[in-house]
């Protein structure tokens, strides 16, 4: 921007100088801008197809209804009724049997009533100065005041006592905020699911919880383990899948980790990750059938998806859980596992799409896939808006590398990523 100035020395207003760069920049701007507001339209038009088709054929019979006498319509259908009474009656006996088996036959609604998160005492907290693999750590993302059992006198004493400590302080402080929170009484639980990957007592960690808090014996309790990122998301469709067969119940959900029982204390650097990755903490959920809560919930459960890809050797491997030379027990975290996980959450996203992505973006999708596929065209292939279909995104933060991958194949802006990074 350049300023002109008379010769008696007054101001011209400034004039824009802009080179043929700003120019094709601010072309390529004007372009998107048209573009998104062409597939905005697009979207709408096709997402309200139904609703323009109809209110002709509306109108249509209205008019032609405004046409016709009353007193004719009414004579027209007492004589239908005098003479057609049997189909009339098989008719809405047939009807009223067919609404009766669907609304036997339909999912119950499941409701997420609250949840709560433990948050430790402050005698737990750790610093960067007592963790020895610094350098990993600044890495990882974690910050430089993080909450840890054990690690001040790492490696401990007698492992599994201070893991079942850790349990009990982890589900107790989350557990008891979420009662405080929901006003639930735990003898209204009937439904009880905790997933915990690599530690897993006898009793378990769900005996523990019923022992506890006195739970009444005619529920059904389930302890998940061994499975990874993954079990939280286990825990909420298996407890989504209890409560279509138990009415009128509430569903606990306790999704932890225990981290000073998988601490490694080798030297094997693909076993040493885990140690600045991890840290402590659990969530307890609430999830409810009852019609009731519908107006207190946070979120009604619509959909559960999961892939599984343990068939595949690299897979199956990727993260294992071994002794190293010396006998020390550690999980080792391939090479492979971001390759992994990126074609997991392809295979993931494809099952999702057709699921819960508006009819616009379907169309998109099938039309470039038929001209890819049928006609051979050299076409770039369609990504769908996912932002049509949700409004937040809570993406599993399993790594920097996974968030950037995602966060640019699905057109995400930093707004949606704010919950994962």
């Amino acid at each position: 921007m350049g300023e002109q100035r008379k010769s008696d020395g007054t101001m011209i207003s400034p004039v824009n100088i802009l080179t043929g760069e700003d120019e094709k920049k601010q072309a390529n701007f004007r372009s998107s801008i048209r573009l998104k507001y062409v597939k905005l339209g697009y979207h709408y038009l096709i997402s309200n197809a139904m609703c323009l088709l109809i209110i002709p054929l509306l109108l249509a019979a209205a008019a032609n209804l405004s046409m016709n006498h009353i007193q004719d319509i009414l004579q027209l259908c007492n004589y239908h009724l005098r003479y057609n009474i049997l189909i009339v009656i098989s008719c809405t006996t047939l009807l009223s049997v067919l609404a009766t088996v669907y609304l036997m036959s339909r999912p119950r609604k499941v409701y997420l009533v609250d949840f709560a998160c433990y948050k430790p005492v402050p005698s737990l907290l750790i610093t960067r100065e007592m963790v020895v693999e610094k350098k990993v750590l600044e890495r990882s993302g974690l910050g430089d005041r993080t909450y840890a059992s054990g690690i001040k006198d790492f490696p401990p004493k007698r492992p599994f006592e201070c893991a079942r400590e850790e349990a009990e302080t982890v589900i107790y402080g989350a557990v008891d905020a979420l009662f405080a929170k929901t006003q639930v009484k735990p003898i209204d639980i009937g439904i009880v699911v905790v997933n915990i990957s690599a530690f897993n007592p006898t009793p378990s960690l769900c005996s523990m919880i019923i022992n506890h808090y006195k739970l009444r014996g005619d529920f059904v309790s389930c302890n998940l383990g061994g499975m990874g990122c993954s079990s939280g998301l286990i825990a909420i469709d298996l407890a989504k899948q209890l409560l279509q067969v138990q009415p009128n119940t509430y569903a606990l959900v306790m999704s932890t980790e225990c981290v000073t029982h998988n601490y490694y204390a080798g030297n094997d650097k693909s076993k040493l990750l885990p140690n600045c990755l991890f840290r402590m903490g659990g969530a307890a959920i609430l999830l409810s059938n009852r019609s009731s809560d519908y107006r207190r919930s946070k979120y009604e459960l619509t959909h559960t998806l999961r892939t599984h890809k343990g068939a595949d050797d690299r897979a199956y491997r990727c993260i294992f859980q071994e002794e190293d030379e010396e006998g020390n027990l550690g999980i080792s975290l391939s090479k492979d596992l971001m390759a992994i996980a990126g074609e997991a959450l392809q295979a993931n996203i494809t099952t999702l799409g057709p699921l819960v992505l508006p009819m616009s973006e379907q169309l998109l999708f099938l039309a470039t896939l038929v001209l890819r596929k049928v006609f051979k065209m050299k076409v770039k292939p369609f990504v769908p808006d996912f932002k049509l279909a949700f409004e937040h995104f809570c993406i599993h933060t399993g790594g920097r590398a996974v968030l950037d991958e995602l966060e640019k194949n699905l057109h995400l802006t930093k707004w949606h990523m704010e919950p994962s990074e």
